[in-house]
């Protein structure tokens, strides 16, 4: 499929490129051969292939999750000055009064 000058000219405005009268010969001729390779892809039998999302074999690249005894909450609150019966002790964030 060869493309026009004014099919080049309309994709190039599209993309808001401003392009020389040679860089409008030079790109109708790649675009051209970019849609005659898809037209011969399309040509290709894919009826007996099964659609697949990836080739590669499947794995995951994390680790199991294996749950592990956690932090002690003498050991976590050992840190801070602001413990209060056994809690992290905050400043109240919200306002009662209307």
């Amino acid at each position: 499929m060869t493309l026009s000058i004014e099919e080049v000219e309309h994709i190039a405005e599209l993309a808001k490129l401003a392009l020389t009268d040679e860089e409008k010969a030079r790109y109708r001729e790649q675009l051209s051969a970019i849609l005659d390779y898809f037209n011969r892809l399309q040509a290709i039998d894919t009826d007996d292939i099964p659609p697949t999302a990836t080739v590669l074999p499947l794995h995951t690249v994390l680790r199991d999750d294996v749950p592990h005894p956690g932090i002690s909450r003498e050991e976590l609150l050992a840190n801070t000055e602001h413990k209060e019966n056994g809690m992290f002790r905050v400043e109240a964030i919200l306002d009662e009064s209307p």
